[in-house]
């Protein structure tokens, strides 16, 4: 990475994992559209492997009212999910991943910010297991599906929950990157020099979560993402 393109990275993973810290998800949201519109070569393989460190961390903390019985349906269904995710990366242009990364973040902040209400049943959990696997690891964006549908959950029970299913969900996804060979020597490379912006968000996060209300952080973030989305979808619609 050029050190513009790296500073600019760093800032958007230091927010992302901040974001996360506090409320559960972000490095993907914030994250995702920033390395794709800079470096797109990046994604998805560099931002799972920073996002996957970032459960670690929150388990660390705090691993109580994990919603044990919901991940049983969710992240099974995470693996024909990451299969799809794996063909995706396969088959489209960084142009076209880019139009992806933009349009899911999008859908996602639409959805999130109009608080659609879900029920918290076998069915919910995996059909938003199977969308997270697909949208996971095509464009490291894999947390929406399961926040929409634990939205309504204890805070700590979001955090903790989610924090797991990141955990393995990442683990399914690089490893399936892996095997169909496009996780690069250079999404690695980046994700090391990434990490210590993602133990910096951390710190942040768990002042935020102290600090700052999760009313003000979470229309924060969804601005912040927004913006970085249609950038990112205008560029690669106008570079096509």
């Amino acid at each position: 990475m050029d050190p513009t393109s790296y500073a600019l990275i760093a800032a958007a993973v230091v927010v992302g994992s901040t974001v996360q810290s506090a409320v559960g998800l972000g490095v993907g949201l914030v994250a995702a559209p920033v390395t794709a519109l800079l470096e797109p070569a990046l994604m998805p393989g560099a931002l799972l492997m920073v996002a996957i460190l970032m459960p670690c961390l929150t388990l660390v903390a705090d691993h109580h009212d994990i919603d044990w019985r919901g991940l049983g349906w969710s992240l099974p269904a995470r693996l024909p999910g990451t299969l799809v995710g794996v063909w995706v990366v396969t088959v489209l242009s960084d142009r076209e991943l880019g139009i992806m990364i933009g349009l899911v973040v999008l859908v996602a902040v639409v959805v999130t910010w109009r608080a659609v209400i879900v029920p918290v049943n076998r069915v919910t959990l995996s059909a938003a297991g199977f969308t997270s696997g697909v949208t996971g690891t095509a464009t490291s964006i894999g947390g929406p599906p399961i926040a929409i549908v634990y939205q309504h959950r204890p805070p700590r029970q979001i955090r903790t929950t989610m924090a797991v299913y990141f955990l393995v969900g990442a683990g399914l996804s690089l490893v399936a990157l892996t095997i169909s060979g496009d996780l690069t020597r250079d999404q690695v490379v980046a994700a090391l020099q990434l990490l210590p912006f993602l133990a910096l968000g951390a710190l942040a996060g768990a002042w935020a979560r102290r600090s700052i209300p999760a009313h003000v952080v979470r229309p924060s973030v969804l601005i912040v993402s927004s913006a970085s989305a249609v950038v990112l979808l205008v560029r690669s619609v106008v570079g096509g």
